[in-house]
C-alpha cells in the first residue's frame, strides 16, 4: 500500500472533525502529490507529541525557523510506509528518543495551519507518543531546545494547536 492509500484510509477512520477531515480528504482527492513537500498548494505532515512515562508532562521542542514551542513532526519522506511511521520517525528524530511508542487508535487530531511561501497549507496529522522510562532526549538540528512542559504550563509557551492537541491527547489516555 502507498503512503497515499494509507493517508486516505487513516483519514476515513478518523471519526472527530469531520469537516476537517473531509477537507483533507478533497485535498488528496484534487492533489495526487498531496502528501509532500513538493505540492507548493499544500501537503500533510504527520506529528507526534511525546508524553512523558508518568503522563504528567510533554516534551516540545523550540522549532528553530518558526521559533515557537512545539510537538514534534515534520514532512513525510518517500521511505514512510505509513503516516504512523512518519509521525514516529520525526518524532523519534527530533527527540532523540529511541523506543517511543504511539498511542493506539490513530490520530488524536487534525490541524491544518498556513505555512510561509513558497507552500500554502500544512495539513498535519497529530499523534501522541509515551516515552519509556528513563528515556533521555537530545536536541537535533532543527530544535534551539527541548524541555518537558507539565500539562498545566503548555499553555503559557505554545500555541492554542498545540494546547488542544494536548487536551485530546490527555482524553485518549483518561488524564
Amino acid at each position: 500500500m502507498s503512503l497515499y492509500d494509507d493517508a486516505v484510509l487513516a483519514l476515513k477512520g478518523y471519526e472527530d472533525q469531520p469537516e476537517l477531515r473531509q477537507s483533507y480528504l478533497d485535498h488528496l482527492a484534487a492533489h495526487p502529490d498531496g502528501m509532500w513537500k513538493s505540492c507548493r498548494v499544500g501537503h500533510l505532515t504527520a506529528s507526534a507529541l511525546v508524553v512523558d512515562p508518568e503522563r504528567g508532562r510533554v516534551l516540545l521542542t523550540l522549532h528553530r525557523k518558526l521559533r515557537m514551542w512545539l510537538q514534534m513532526g515534520g514532512h513525510c519522506e518517500p521511505g514512510d510506509p505509513s503516516l504512523t511511521a512518519a509521525a514516529l520517525r520525526e518524532a523519534t528524530e527530533e527527540s532523540g528518543i529511541a523506543g517511543l511508542a504511539l498511542l493506539a487508535g490513530g490520530p488524536v487530531r487534525l490541524d491544518r495551519h498556513a505555512i510561509p511561501s513558497p507552500c500554502h497549507w500544512h495539513f498535519d496529522v497529530q499523534y501522541a507518543a509515551v516515552a519509556a522510562p528513563g528515556a533521555a532526549h537530545t536536541i537535533s538540528d532543527e530544535s534551539l531546545d527541548l524541555r518537558w512542559f507539565p500539562y498545566d504550563e503548555v499553555a503559557e509557551v505554545a500555541d492554542a494547536s498545540v494546547v488542544r492537541l494536548l487536551e485530546a491527547t490527555r482524553t485518549r489516555l483518561g488524564v
